[in-house]
């Protein structure tokens, strides 16, 4: 590359990285003279870069909000956490994805070989719901190296502490205070999001059943284990089976007991409230409900919560447990005698 333009580059790198240069410091870090600076910083300019000066005893570069969207430089970490970031955009449900799947062809197609690799063995599946509070993060090496196992279909091996107490749906850990727990041997299968949290979805090899893992736990080893077949996974859809798996079913299929109810409440109403149910607008003061829960009588109990009509649509064990929830609550409120 021409002197003229590495150092260009370098300018541009350092003006990105903080607000304002002053001019004598873009001088003694790019080991030329302020005149310098102030040459290459026109050439920027008729680049498109929208760069000020500014006054004062320090007087100096900062590099503004334009118009239009110059060319951007970014650092090896830089790059993969943009495209990263892209690939998480095209499943968020936002209205974006489309967009968000050309910039990620965009910025893959100007990154160099290495960094396209790291890319392309990064694929995560989105199952979110909204987050109920803040979580733990994870770093984005152990998300890589959980990706490229993923992706070369190859055993992986890392650490698992045990959690205390166990979340519903995590691989747990196995061990007791103070005794060594072995590494676990998963075959990865698929890096999901859900409740704004990490997980592995994997073959479990020393339990021969599925788990899930919380990828902030998880501590890689290296090398990477022998090839495998991926398996066939319960249901076929990983959305259906993480929700499975955290809302209380075995496998694929979400909650053990589902059913559907028509609201006299706007729909915009009830979304609100209502974090897995489905809602659908029937008119101005009506809705469609399809809720899960544990039991039918739990059911019953939450679409009551709504503290509004209701007519079930089905199934007959939901109508059932309405019909003995309104038994149970008329007999602990009898009517007090008058007089």
């Amino acid at each position: 590359m021409p002197k003229t333009s590495a150092r260009l580059l370098a300018l541009l790198s350092l003006l990105q990285a903080r607000r304002d240069w002053p001019g004598a410091l873009l001088a003694e870090r790019l080991g030329v003279s302020p005149r310098t600076v102030r040459r290459d910083v026109d050439r920027l300019r008729e680049l498109g870069y929208p760069i000020a000066a500014f006054k004062g005893p320090d007087g100096g570069y900062r590099l503004d909000a334009g118009t239009e969207l110059p060319p951007l430089l970014f650092d090896d970490e830089q790059a993969v956490a943009l495209a990263v970031a892209l690939q998480l955009a095209t499943t968020s449900g936002a209205g974006i994805e489309e967009a968000a799947a050309r910039a990620l062809n965009t910025v893959r197609q100007v990154m160099p070989a290495r960094l396209r690799r790291r890319i392309d063995t990064f694929q995560v599946t989105a199952v979110e719901r909204p987050a109920a509070r803040a979580n733990p993060r994870v770093d984005g090496a152990v998300l890589m190296a959980i990706s490229a196992a993923v992706h070369a279909r190859e055993v992986l091996r890392f650490d698992y502490p045990p959690a205390s107490p166990p979340e519903a749906g995590d691989g747990g850990g196995g061990g007791d205070g103070g005794v060594p727990v072995p590494p676990r041997r998963v075959e990865p299968h698929h890096l999901v999001t859900w409740s704004g949290r990490w997980y592995l979805v994997a073959w479990d090899l020393d339990r021969a059943d599925w788990r899930t893992f919380r990828a902030d736990r998880i501590t890689p080893r290296s090398p990477t284990g022998p090839r495998f077949t991926p398996r066939e996974l319960p249901g076929g859809d990983v959305a259906a089976f993480v929700s499975g798996r955290f809302m209380g079913a075995g496998g694929a299929g979400g909650w053990p007991c589902r059913g559907e109810v028509i609201l006299a409440l706007p729909a915009a109403a009830v979304s609100r409230h209502t974090r897995d149910g489905l809602v659908e607008e029937l008119g101005p003061d009506r809705c469609r409900l399809v809720l899960g829960s544990w039991s039918w009588p739990g059911l019953a109990a939450a679409i009551g919560r709504f503290d509004a009509d209701f007519d079930v649509v089905g199934p007959p064990e939901l109508r059932a447990a309405v019909a003995d929830l309104a038994r149970r609550y008329t007999a602990a409120a009898p009517a007090r005698p008058r007089g």
